[in-house]
């Protein structure tokens, strides 16, 4: 499949309206993946927590300016109950995401993903896309292209501090 990247893709806004009426939750879809290290993963294991799931791949522009953020909020978040798990969707798979994995340094779990995985979490077309999971296992917001380290540390901080209530899906607001 051929991948592109979103760099301000607005998929929807919360206005005034949505904040009287939250829509229903909706809950993150199941996967069992592998990850670099050829260990199984169940989305289940990280039930409790909050979780930043990012949808990338190796020649992403956007990606590789995200990814420093998601080592920061793994390294500050870890112990307060947040995970990071970078899904990779480059086509050559472990062959080219394994050595950018060692030059980079990443400190989170990174799992292999494939166009069933993509389709499941509601047709992942642009790369990156990230979902910020909680700690019920509920969809609190997707986000589609780059947005600001500062919208995903808000959320991150919101669903940790217990004070998030409805879904959200935003766009890149931010170049």
């Amino acid at each position: 499949m051929l991948w592109s990247y979103a760099p301000n893709l607005a998929v929807g806004a919360a206005g005034p309206e949505a904040k009287k009426k939250a829509p229903p939750k909706k809950m993150a879809p199941a996967f069992t993946l592998k990850d670099s290290d050829g260990k199984t993963v169940n989305l289940s294991d990280y039930k409790g927590k909050v979780v930043l799931i990012n949808f990338w791949a190796t020649w992403c522009g956007p990606c590789k300016i995200e990814i420093p953020w998601f080592i920061d909020f793994e390294t500050r978040y870890k112990s307060k109950g947040f995970a990071v798990l970078g899904i990779a969707m480059d086509d050559e798979g472990w062959e080219v995401v394994k050595p950018y994995l060692a030059k980079n340094k990443i400190n989170y779990r990174i799992l292999g993903g494939n166009e069933k995985l993509a389709e499941s979490w509601g047709g992942v077309e642009s790369l990156p896309t990230t979902f910020i999971v909680a700690k019920d296992g509920s969809i609190y917001k997707q986000h589609v292209g780059l947005v600001s380290k500062d919208d995903y540390e808000k959320d991150i901080r919101k669903l940790l501090d217990g004070a998030a209530g409805g879904i959200a899906t935003a766009g890149a607001n931010h170049p």
